[in-house]
């Protein structure tokens, strides 16, 4: 059964791109927001000496990810006001190669809105921490796969521009309106 959810929209990218600032802004201004799950799992998989984590055992850190992440949208199905995602199922995806099975009919099943939006890599407001060990070429390119991903899986990415917080949010408010129902259905992936 497909979930058809033209009111979710997803904020993805690289890491350290100003992501969950741009949640927090849009929270402020009192939106509804689901925080992402990829760092809290990284907090919990440390804290009980898990391997779940991107630096241990990428694959189980992805599919918890996945999994958790096609658990909240299931739970929020019912919701019918403007939700914006930081992170979600498309970030669980393989940068190569094919998802299994049981992601891809949950790519093709839970939909977000077409709109994607993806703030680009950033040098000045780039942070490693200890959650977030990736280099800043290593941003650049996840950036990339995740633009090649939206698209292949029926989206539109949306570059949000480099400003302060507020323009960005700004940005983000005027361009996130529901598209018309039905019409992500006939999105597909790109073969």
């Amino acid at each position: 059964m497909t979930i058809d959810k033209p009111n979710f929209f997803l904020l993805t990218g690289g890491p350290g791109v100003g992501k969950t600032a741009l949640i927090e802004e849009l929270r402020r201004r009192g939106e509804r927001v689901v925080e992402e799950t990829h760092r809290r799992i990284i907090r919990e998989e440390v804290a009980r000496g898990g391997r779940a984590l991107p630096w241990l055992d990428a694959s189980a850190y992805m599919a918890r990810a996945a999994r958790e992440d096609i658990a909240i949208f299931e739970a929020m199905a019912g919701v019918s006001e403007r939700v914006f995602f930081d992170r979600g199922i498309l970030d669980s995806l393989p940068q190569r190669g094919e998802p299994e099975d049981w992601l891809a009919e949950a790519m093709l099943d839970r939909r977000y809105n077409a709109r994607v939006f993806i703030p680009p890599p950033w040098k000045a407001i780039y942070r490693q921490d200890a959650e977030r060990k990736q280099s800043f070429a290593e941003c650049q390119a996840t950036h990339a796969a995740i633009e090649r991903l939206c698209r292949r899986w029926g989206y539109e990415p949306v570059e949000v521009p480099r400003a302060d917080v507020a323009a960005r949010a700004d940005f983000v408010l005027k361009l996130a309106q529901p598209t018309a129902e039905g019409e992500t259905q006939d999105r597909l992936p790109a073969t």
